[in-house]
């Protein structure tokens, strides 16, 4: 449901962009900065809004407002550029982009800031890495994902506007069937902030779960996730046979076998998979296949980490 919030969002970001353009606006292709880690939904929405990538290199798979605003000065078309899409956790490595930085240059453009929380934006529970999200208040839109981090079930997503009007005026459908919702002026609707009309009440779950159990239940949980995978990056430098691809910022976790082909990692997910130990695939970094570990759970014990790393032996 991320791919949805992200698509939602960036249809607004486009249109917003055509009425500030005028006339040239409805014949330009617009375009969105993103960096060579944006997750695959972003490219897929691209692709179906007729957008065009202006892809930023970054350092360290970090997306910075430095980098950015490089990029923009050398491609020499900022006039193009309707969107700027940062990260708050990649997915496979959990990464946090310089929100703050990007958020800079888009107000010096007058460029949409959306950030794509899908996975990493829970995060923003935990008191211990809050500061890393410093400028996702400045995101124009946000979504994040509490099928991933929050509990709730598969197919729950949020997006979240900084106007909600525009939202309005972009994604509200007319039609004589439809005005029975549309009598009442003041009334919330959430089919006028996103691309879909028909929808189940999927917040329902999560609203019912931090009423019964509190906020301070999830931030207690994320914190354990953190906590975990930077126990476990420190067990893999214990050992001589596997590396650290990178310390650890939300609970993903990236680690080698040293000498392991691809072949050998496969071998070692599948077996964990088929003894019922952990699902544990594979993924790629830099175009080496790695292995992965994604805590979310906050009861997972330390001990099955020391055993999923034992048969790596």
């Amino acid at each position: 449901m991320g791919s949805a919030g992200n698509l939602s969002a960036l249809v607004v970001a486009r249109e917003v962009a055509k009425r500030k353009a005028g006339d040239a606006g409805r014949r330009s292709r617009f375009r969105i900065a993103v960096s060579t880690d944006a997750h695959s939904s972003i490219v897929n929405t691209m692709r179906i809004l007729e957008m065009d990538p202006l892809t930023v290199a970054t350092e360290d798979h970090r997306l910075t407002g430095a980098a950015l605003r490089a990029a923009i000065e050398a491609d020499g078309d900022p006039s193009s550029l309707a969107a700027v899409v940062a990260t708050a956790g990649t997915t496979n490595a959990g990464i946090i982009d310089d929100l703050a930085g990007t958020a800079a240059v888009c107000r010096e453009l007058g460029a949409w800031f959306h950030v794509d929380g899908a996975y990493g934006g829970a995060g923003l529970f935990a008191p211990s890495i809050r500061r890393a999200y410093d400028g996702i208040e400045q995101a124009d839109s946000f979504i994040v994902d509490p099928h991933k981090w929050l509990f709730a079930p598969f197919d729950c997503a949020a997006l979240i506007y900084r106007d909600p009007s525009l939202a309005r005026s972009v994604h509200r459908q007319e039609a004589s069937y439809l005005d029975v919702i549309h009598a009442d002026p003041v009334e919330w609707n959430p089919t006028d902030y996103a691309y879909h009309l028909t929808r189940r009440a999927r917040g329902l779950p999560l609203w019912f779960s931090l009423a019964v159990y509190g906020v301070r239940a999830y931030c207690d949980a994320i914190e354990a996730a953190i906590s975990l995978a930077r126990q476990a990056a420190a067990e893999i430098g214990t050992r001589d046979y596997l590396e650290l691809i990178r310390e650890p910022q939300l609970g993903v976790v990236l680690f080698r076998r040293k000498g392991w082909t691809p072949a050998q990692y496969t071998s070692w997910a599948d077996r964990l998979l088929h003894d019922q130990v952990a699902f544990i695939p594979p993924t790629a970094w830099e175009g080496e296949t790695v292995a992965r570990f994604a805590f979310l759970h906050p009861r997972t014990p330390m001990d099955l980490v020391r055993e999923i790393l034992d048969r790596m032996s």
